[in-house]
């Protein structure tokens, strides 16, 4: 049997993850090959969508085009996270944070702070974040190799420091914009189902694992975007 020892390092000031020393290694060829191919695909198909949407937020709220966030990225390295801003600027993200920290202590349904009337969401923004069109700026990151078009959610930092130590086996790979928690049920999983399928991922990692993934995405995008319309048209008619 290998050896599995974890291992606690302070690198230039940020805290390196558990994970067995043969597994700090980089990238798999074929997952960075993947990933550039599809930017390349995609991009082009991709640019009139995103020119609408960053027109629609410029022209609905004052402020920046973009929302920053600090994440965990492989090994618990930090990186800045893009998204389309889908919130009144200046928002308290400490809102966010307390959320996700009730989710893990009471293993509830991973569900997003979207309640309808919710007074910090632009105009537009619960379609954006329904449908994950709020999330396309992170192909930013997976162009920088900051993230994988599959992988785990990648976790704040506060988030990543409540895990146990064999839940930070999900850092052993780049975090994703989709991945197998994305196309599994989603909002309707708990945070320990969602920790349980990430740590799958990584385990099982495979080009033919990220193809069905991605295939499978769209599916369940679009299914998650519906059924939060549904929701919305059930309050309307109360």
């Amino acid at each position: 049997m290998s050896d599995r020892r974890v291992i606690d390092q302070d690198v230039t000031g940020q805290f390196v993850s558990s994970a067995p020393v043969a597994d700090l290694v980089t990238v798999p060829f074929w997952k960075r090959a993947l990933d550039i191919s599809c930017l390349l695909l995609m991009t082009p198909l991709l640019l009139p969508l995103l020119a609408f949407i960053a027109i629609t937020i410029k022209a609905g709220s004052k402020g920046p085009l973009l929302f920053r966030q600090e994440r965990v990225g492989l090994h618990g390295r930090r990186f800045t996270l893009l998204k389309f801003r889908t919130m009144v600027d200046g928002c308290d993200t400490a809102v966010h944070e307390a959320h996700v920290a009730n989710l893990m202590e009471t293993d509830r349904p991973m569900v997003k702070l979207d309640a309808k009337g919710d007074g910090r969401l632009i105009p537009f923004a619960r379609p954006l974040r329904a449908s994950g069109l709020d999330e396309l700026p992170q192909l930013i990151n997976v162009l920088r190799g900051e993230m994988s078009l599959v992988g785990p959610r990648p976790c704040l930092p506060s988030e990543y420091e409540r895990l146990l130590p064999w839940q930070r086996e999900r850092v052993r790979t780049l975090p994703g914009l989709t991945g197998l928690w994305q196309v599994s049920g989603k909002n309707r999983t708990t945070f320990s189902e969602m920790i349980d399928l990430d740590i799958r991922y990584v385990r099982e990692r495979s080009l033919w694992l990220d193809l069905k993934i991605l295939l499978k995405t769209i599916p369940a995008v679009t299914a998650e975007a519906w059924a939060v319309r549904c929701t919305d048209r059930s309050r309307n008619h109360r």
